[in-house]
């Protein structure tokens, strides 16, 4: 069955083209939104647009989205649960898992696998993206917040929108940052010739990724990353932009041979801590994920060699 979502368009879209605010606000591929445009499944305050049409604040747009439901019949994997009571549920998502079922995806979810657990999720969002209020790449790991009623997931969508969520990451890059400790800000959008990639570019969506290393080994580093925006690929692209790219990351320039010694083969990058405001009671909440076996296995073994010298 396919859903119909209907939604404002925020002040950051302002002379943006409807199709990248469609493929960044849905998290849809630009070849599907385009077809959806050419098939006249998408309109902008009330009338048909083109791809390449300027969108603005206020605008109000309507998207016939393609069939893609949770998948819940069963559960393929171990999904850990950090925290959970009648609002939220915290999860440690794990490395090859979505949040939530996209186009070109085939894999297990989290919220497939919450549902098919019998973990009770809210139905706001468009049907394939019930109670994700935000991400993780298939490749990182750690902790993800879902809402589990209404209220939580509407407070928690204004939360991280205005920047009221504190997400720290580790991340294992190549080479050393110097300075050790600092901020990058650097605008990110779709890159120019690849279009599943994002890249560093003149005019796209502001990001802002502040760093502090934590532990320097043998031709790489340690860091912990807090974001202050939460772009696509940020880290990953902020990384490559640094000429310090992560650890396994190849797509973002990453050493597959570097990769292939310390035996991983995913980006070594975690979200190793979460916190906010729980959206109903407004308590402060801190929530911190265990690194997985394979990025504690490539860290031991390079500590192993560095003891060594």
């Amino acid at each position: 069955m396919r859903e119909r979502v209907t939604m404002r368009l925020p002040d950051l879209v302002q002379g943006m083209r409807l199709d990248q605010v469609l493929a960044s606000e849905l998290q849809l591929s630009r070849s599907l939104v385009a077809k959806l445009i050419n098939q006249c499944d998408v309109k902008v305050n009330g009338k048909i647009p083109r791809k390449s049409a300027e969108v603005f604040p206020g605008d109000q747009v309507e998207v016939l989205l393609p069939d893609a439901s949770p998948k819940s019949l069963e559960i393929p994997f171990e999904l850990p649960v950090l925290f959970e009571d009648a609002d939220i549920v915290v999860v440690n998502k794990p490395v090859g898992v979505a949040a939530h079922t996209a186009p070109g995806w085939k894999g297990p979810t989290v919220n497939g696998a919450l549902l098919a657990a019998g973990h009770q999720i809210c139905t706001s969002g468009p049907r394939e993206r019930i109670g994700i209020v935000h991400r993780l790449d298939v490749g990182t790991s750690g902790a993800l917040v879902v809402a589990k009623t209404e209220v939580a997931y509407r407070q928690l969508q204004d939360d991280f929108r205005a920047r009221r969520v504190e997400k720290i990451y580790h991340a294992l890059v190549q080479g050393y940052f110097e300075p050790p400790q600092g901020t990058i800000s650097a605008p990110i959008g779709r890159h120019p010739s690849r279009d599943f990639k994002m890249a560093v570019v003149t005019g796209g969506r502001p990001a802002v990724t502040h760093y502090r290393t934590l532990e320097r080994l043998p031709g790489v580093s340690l860091l912990e990353i807090q974001l202050e925006t939460g772009r696509t690929h940020q880290i990953r692209v902020h990384a490559q932009a640094m000429r310090h790219c992560l650890v396994g990351d190849p797509i973002y320039g990453g050493n597959p041979e570097l990769a292939k010694k310390l035996g991983l083969e995913r980006q070594w990058l975690h979200a190793v801590s979460l916190s906010f405001m729980h959206p109903v009671t407004g308590k402060k909440m801190t929530f911190e994920a265990p690194l997985s076996p394979d990025l504690m296995a490539a860290l031991e073994k390079l500590r192993t060699l560095d003891a060594g010298k």
